[in-house]
């Protein structure tokens, strides 16, 4: 009964269900012995990165002529569910360089630009970052001040990115800049460039993260930095960063979904192990009631995040869908969270179990990818 509730399974077809098992299996055995060292030990790993190739999780949502598997939208759903269950920062740098950047280039791109970087980016031979969050353009995007000013055929970019995930590691970047201030959001164009150069300085950004500890999470200052090239059309980078991250906001939700069942599931387990007055506390009628909220809210999250897959897939998506789902999903991953630590007691405070880790992972998806704030916006703005 415990996994017909808590896990996807039973509401899964047979081939779903198969995929689901892989990625789950995956992730117990290659990234969840890792998740707490790398939090603690406040560490990017790169080894990581070779077993998700390995496993051509990297290359999931490609399509298979670029290396990829070509998932569809409830396999993405579900594939970050069960990374996002075991370890928050390695769902979150999956969903960045295979969502952000490789399904924007898929999506966006030419021929040469898909061809050059998708397979390479499948094999985990580079690592993408998508740099668009300034410190005066957050939920903001067309307010963006990174300018790429014409050198002959091409552009250099000058300006300040702040909060990039993985970009202190990355080799390439699709940084959003505006070639004409005075045009809004119709000035803004998205640009492949090369990482490594020196006009291009990745410092890691101030102080120490609450969540996410385990993600590189990077300044970045260009100087004059050469593009590689323009992805879509020059001016239409509004368009390519929406899109990017419409593909982001599907793993974020999913990946809370990860994270409030990792909750259910450790509020359960220690509910049945602690005793308290001679018996366990999973007799207690109060905490039998957080345990029902947390399983309702969890099958509400799973929900939502299924029909907006549903609908992805099927081409009825709006943006309402994305919404919903997003800022459900996020807040109750939150709540759960919370609610897992408070039925830990002192020891949900600690290290030694992993739900302050989950509490401390959830909060960060309630601010990136548009907080649950813009996402009330967008969401009253399409029933209104």
């Amino acid at each position: 009964m415990t996994t017909d509730l808590v896990y996807p399974d039973r509401d899964l077809n047979t081939d779903q269900a198969t995929f689901a098992e892989r990625i789950r299996s995956f992730a117990a055995e290659k990234l969840e012995p890792f998740a707490r060292v790398i939090d603690e030990d406040i560490q990017f790993r790169p080894e990581s990165v070779q077993a998700l190739a390995e496993a051509n999780i990297l290359g999931g949502p490609i399509a298979k002529e670029f290396g990829g598997e070509g998932w569809d939208p409830m396999q993405i759903a579900i594939a970050n569910e069960e990374i996002g269950a075991v370890c928050g920062n390695t769902r979150g740098f999956v969903a960045v360089h295979s969502g952000l950047v490789g399904q924007c280039i898929e999506k966006f791109g030419d021929e040469d630009q898909k061809s050059e970087w998708l397979p390479r980016l499948c094999r985990g031979e580079v690592i993408g970052c998508f740099a668009i969050t300034e410190s005066e353009a957050g939920s903001d995007v067309a307010s963006l001040r990174c300018r790429a000013e014409k050198d002959g055929d091409s552009y250099r970019i000058t300006g300040e990115k702040i909060w990039i995930t993985n970009g202190g590691i990355a080799q390439v970047g699709l940084v959003f800049a505006t070639v004409d201030p005075d045009a809004g959001r119709d000035g803004i164009t998205g640009f492949l460039v090369d990482m490594e150069q020196d006009a291009i300085t990745a410092t890691k950004m101030e102080g120490i993260e609450l969540g996410h500890r385990g993600s590189d999470h990077a300044r970045l200052t260009f100087d004059g930095a050469a593009v590689l090239g323009v992805l879509g059309k020059v001016g239409n980078g509004f368009k390519v960063a929406m899109g990017g991250l419409s593909c982001g906001r599907l793993s974020v939700a999913a990946g809370a979904v990860g994270i409030h069942r990792a909750a259910l599931q450790a509020s359960l387990e220690f509910a049945r192990a602690r005793e308290q007055f001679g018996r366990p506390i999973a007799k207690f009628q109060m905490v039998q009631e957080r345990i029902a909220d947390m399983t309702v809210s969890l099958l509400a999250s799973r929900g939502l995040v299924y029909r907006l897959a549903l609908r992805r897939a099927a081409g009825t998506e709006t943006p309402g869908d994305l919404a919903a789902a997003k800022l459900f999903a996020t807040e109750a991953a939150s709540t759960a969270a919370d609610t897992a630590i408070q039925l830990h007691g002192a020891r949900g405070y600690s290290t030694a179990y992993p739900v302050e880790r989950l509490l401390r992972d959830a909060i960060a998806l309630r601010i990136y990818e548009g907080t649950s704030m813009i996402q009330k916006s967008i969401l009253a703005r399409a029933v209104l």
